[in-house]
């Protein structure tokens, strides 16, 4: 009897030993998966995190080279051509002729006034801090202003909803790609009236549109070189996880709407 219990004890021993190993064989598998999963997730989130860090810079030199091309253009187009009459202007003076002397001087005066102004609202308009500062529905508001002032548009901008602010950089890249979508609607749209809807509910969504001569969406988008413009800033509006959507016929002018998440702020989608 003595030997049966002890041969049964050894082997209720030997039992509980290859079941214990057994188990802690589990646990260190489980605890080897684990950690393989978690080292890949963190590997994977650094690779996304460098490769949105690269995006973004990407897109930072993209903005900037189109902001030089817009300042270029700006100063060309209208502050250079009021430098060009005011000095028109002084370089016609005749002393002898009093009358004219004095408007020639008032309308020289007023000439560069309006250089002034412009060249403070462009550099407004292209400051990141002041942009930053102002938020993006005041930053859109003012470059809507800047337009009117013109006298050639009637604008039209209109919020709904709560207004909830965005991480800076994501409002910086949707405000140029605004700032884009009006540039263009300047150059070719031939429109009178532009129009830019903000409706905040689940996402952000921007509409601008613009009662000009539109065009054939479809041809634009398979002509890489035409369409330059738009796939950037469909590239851009992609980058922080917002979509990009054009709507356009010829003769029935343009909306282009931008949807953006507001249930992740401060990163990408």
């Amino acid at each position: 009897h003595e030997e049966e219990a002890s041969e049964s004890l050894k082997q209720v021993l030997y039992g509980g030993t290859m079941a214990f190993l057994v188990l802690a064989g589990f646990v260190i598998f489980f605890l080897v998966m684990y950690m393989r999963r978690k080292t890949k997730n963190i590997v994977e989130k650094q690779q996304l995190q460098t490769q949105f860090s690269q995006e973004l810079l990407r897109t930072q030199l993209e903005i900037q080279e189109q902001t030089l091309k817009n300042i270029s253009q700006e100063i060309h187009d209208n502050i250079g051509q009021v430098l060009s009459l005011a000095k028109l202007n002084l370089n016609t003076m005749d002393i002898t002729k009093q009358d004219e002397l004095m408007d020639k001087i008032g309308n020289s005066k007023n000439l560069v006034s309006k250089a002034i102004q412009d060249l403070r609202d462009l550099s407004r308009s292209l400051n990141t801090d002041s942009i930053s500062a102002m938020g993006l529905l005041r930053a859109i508001e003012y470059e809507l202003e800047m337009i009117k002032k013109s006298g050639v548009y009637k604008t039209v901008f209109d919020i709904e909803g709560t207004i909830v602010r965005l991480d800076s950089q994501k409002e910086l890249i949707i405000f140029r790609i605004v700032q884009e979508v009006l540039n263009n609607i300047l150059k070719h749209a031939d429109a009178k009236t532009i129009t830019v809807f903000a409706t905040y509910n689940t996402d952000l969504e921007l509409k601008i549109t613009d009662d000009g001569n539109g065009f054939d969406a479809g041809q634009i988008n398979n002509n890489i070189t035409s369409g330059l413009g738009l796939h950037n800033m469909e590239s851009r509006a992609k980058m922080i996880g917002a979509g990009f959507r054009i709507n356009s016929e010829q003769g029935k002018g343009t909306e282009v709407i931008l949807k953006i998440p507001l249930n992740n702020l401060n990163g990408v989608v």
